[in-house]
């Protein structure tokens, strides 16, 4: 089992419990699943990035990717509905605490000038989006192979009900915030 699971059910869940006071174990918010996105605008003019964004997508998060299509036509961007535009993992269980154990204690810590991660980036419903601009910051990637840097959505999509819960969440969860 993973280390932020257990964390997550000896130490996490008591300490929300007792914030916001639960009446019950099961209302305590958790992770639902892990929705990572990778847009790749460049796949219209050339297919082959594309492969190279599913393959680093695999190698980050130890899944294969789901390949995205364009839901409609724009002329501005040559771009045909159902062409090949992206890639996106969603990680659910024992993945997605790895994941997040990961990005928290090795990747973040290794982005140039880190000063946290946005407060601000909750929909109001208790889900996170964030944005990482490299791919490099990822352990996995071996710099040598990167042809091009690609940036990613990362969705952190809790249980909670307001964003103060999510928020205080995945604090517990070492989730490195702007002070």
């Amino acid at each position: 089992m993973s280390r932020l699971k257990d964390r997550f059910n000896q130490e996490i869940t008591p300490v929300l419990t007792e914030k916001f006071n639960y009446t019950s174990v099961m209302e305590v918010p958790h992770i639902e699943k892990i929705v990572i996105n990778m847009g790749v605008g460049e796949a219209v003019q050339n297919s082959k990035v594309l492969d190279k964004a599913v393959e680093e997508l695999r190698l980050i998060t130890g899944q294969k990717p789901l390949i995205t299509k364009a839901k409609k036509s724009i002329a501005g961007f040559k771009l045909r509905e159902g062409m090949p535009i992206g890639a996106k993992v969603t990680l659910r269980g024992e993945r997605m605490y790895d994941f997040l154990d990961k990005l928290i204690s090795v990747s973040l810590p290794r982005v140039r000038d880190f000063r946290g991660v946005s407060k601000k980036a909750f929909d109001g419903r208790g889900n996170y989006t964030m944005g990482v601009k490299e791919q490099l910051i990822f352990p996995e990637i071996n710099y040598d192979n990167v042809d091009k840097i690609r940036g990613m959505d990362i969705v952190v999509v809790t249980t909670a009900n307001t964003d103060e819960e999510a928020r205080e969440l995945l604090t517990q969860m070492g989730m490195p915030f702007q002070k």
